[in-house]
């Protein structure tokens, strides 16, 4: 078996609801964090187009990239 290389689209005679857009997370500069893999952290820079941040976990410093997975705002 293989994946679809692409998500189906939904029809608009579909009997069926469409699938939501995922909600983008917004992070402030300050923001403590909570990260699946790099645990917690505080977010000391973020950048103008919001596309990514800089969050001092401690140990390390680490730029991530939206959308953000795995990162939640505590």
């Amino acid at each position: 078996m293989t994946k679809r290389p692409a998500p189906r689209r939904h029809l608009p005679t579909s009997p069926f609801k469409a699938p939501a857009d995922p909600v983008l997370k917004q992070f402030t500069l300050g923001d403590r964090v909570s990260h699946d893999q790099h645990g917690l952290g505080k977010v000391i820079a973020v950048e103008a187009s919001g596309e990514a941040m800089l969050v001092d976990f401690g140990s390390q410093q680490t730029r991530i990239v939206s959308p953000y997975y795995g990162m939640h705002k505590l």
